[in-house]
């Protein structure tokens, strides 16, 4: 498939997601569109913040989002807004590292360790979790550590609806080499015999999405991981395009590892992302890939000519959990702070519920969208957020939706809808009277 994320902004794209973003996103545009000016904003100008909400599961939960007047916004797995509490948290941040005189944590509100809150969500240990960049450098830090970037003796195992990212540098390794087997989907879905035709006892990782990025299709963590352990092979799952929006549990699934940027269904930003690695695999199956003054908590330098001589100018303990393995520098801050907010928030709806709010309103876009001539991509029981449908000219689908102010995924020769907790059935509806 010749299809990249890049491609989903072909539409209407990028701009009502940046208007619900707001001050706490990026300016990231389909092409021809036009940015939404900021809003006026003097820096030490007292802002009045939101107060996080006391959530209860009535949804929709519009109010605490600030998409654009007019605008119906249905692309979360695209890039989701930021609740309003978490982008003040976002911006608290940025403030106050332009007063100059003010160390740059002075008067910084205490909040909670956004791992800590993902720790929970996902139940993990908060040990078990670390910051990296983005999904992909999860992907690849998994490759790393088991030693599989080198010529090995074994095979990997992975699906033809993994994420794009991901099979580019799979297909990588395979011409240097190595044994990479990749499963056939069938009608939208990847069946388990499928991949365990290609497990054997040579296998050293199968690596799946555990929501497809393009389809929405759910893999089986659970049967996944037992496939993989019953050969001695271990699982490596990317989960952006479900954690948040999906009940997952890494305990009960058995995963060993998990990776998943923070834009999408965790309601954060570009550039920060969760790593999960399971505690009995630090330091022994997960080999530390890098260094960096993150892997050692207690470094303590030796440079001044009043310190007592060391043999080295510096002496270090290696970390042991998951932080100690992965972060190689400094952090994200403003994202961080952002998802102390996010995070807690997501945690109390309850994924279970932001599912059940969702479901109704895939299967209203299941019954009617059909009738209008798109051929349906997702499996017809999916749960998952995303919504896929073939269509093979995209040009008057998004010609019809930027008329109406309606924002959803457009790639080449698909549409992808992908409802969260500020929708509700009157957006459906929204989106099939554009279409019709």
């Amino acid at each position: 498939m010749d299809i990249t994320r890049r491609e989903m902004l072909a539409g209407l794209g990028g701009m009502a997601a940046t208007a619900a973003i707001g001050t706490a996103g990026a300016q990231d545009l389909a092409p021809g569109s036009t940015p939404t000016p900021p809003a006026p904003h003097t820096p030490h100008t007292p802002h009045t913040p939101h107060t996080p909400p006391i959530v209860t599961t009535a949804f929709p939960r519009k109010q605490d989002f600030a998409i654009a007047e007019g605008y119906t916004y249905i692309n979360g797995a695209y890039t989701h807004p930021m609740p309003l509490a978490a982008a003040d948290a976002y911006r608290a941040v940025i403030d106050r590292r332009t007063r100059i005189g003010f160390p740059p944590t002075a008067n910084a509100p205490q909040r909670p360790d956004a791992r800590a809150s993902f720790a929970a969500l996902i139940n993990a240990k908060p040990s078990e979790i670390g910051w990296i960049q983005n999904t992909s450098s999860g992907e690849n830090l998994v490759i790393d550590a088991l030693g599989l970037d080198k010529p090995f003796d074994g095979n990997i195992v992975t699906d033809e609806l993994h994420f794009e990212g991901a099979l580019i540098h799979l297909l990588e390794l395979k011409k240097r080499g190595a044994d990479v087997r990749i499963a056939k989907q069938k009608d939208g879905r990847v069946d388990l015999a499928d991949l365990a035709r290609l497990v054997d006892r040579k296998t050293k990782l199968v690596e799946v999405s555990f929501v497809a990025m393009y389809n929405g299709f759910q893999h089986d963590l659970k049967a996944v991981s037992e496939l993989a352990h019953a050969h001695g092979a271990y699982v490596y799952a990317d989960v952006i395009q479900g954690v948040g929006a999906v009940p997952l549990d890494v305990r009960a699934t058995g995963i060993d590892f998990a990776a998943s940027a923070t834009y999408k269904w965790m309601m954060g930003d570009f550039g920060l992302a969760f790593f999960y690695v399971k505690q009995e695999h630090l330091g022994t199956v997960f080999k530390r890939p890098h260094w960096s003054y993150n892997s050692a908590p207690d470094a303590d330098m030796h440079f001044s000519p009043f310190d007592p001589l060391y043999p080295a100018p510096v002496t270090y303990t290696p970390g042991t959990d998951a932080a100690s393995h992965v972060q190689l520098g400094t952090t994200a801050s403003a994202i961080a702070a952002a998802l102390a907010v996010s995070v807690p928030y997501i945690a109390s709806l309850g994924p279970e519920a932001i599912q059940a709010h969702r479901v109704p309103l895939l299967r209203k876009l299941q019954q009617e969208l059909p009738r209008l001539g798109l051929t349906p991509q997702t499996p017809a029981d999916s749960t998952s957020p995303v919504l896929t449908f073939a269509v093979k000219d995209t040009t008057e689908i998004s010609r019809k939706l930027a008329a109406a102010k309606v924002n959803i995924g457009i790639a080449t020769n698909w549409v992808r809808i992908s409802p969260s907790v500020y929708n509700d059935m009157a957006d459906v509806d929204r989106l099939l009277n554009a279409l019709s």
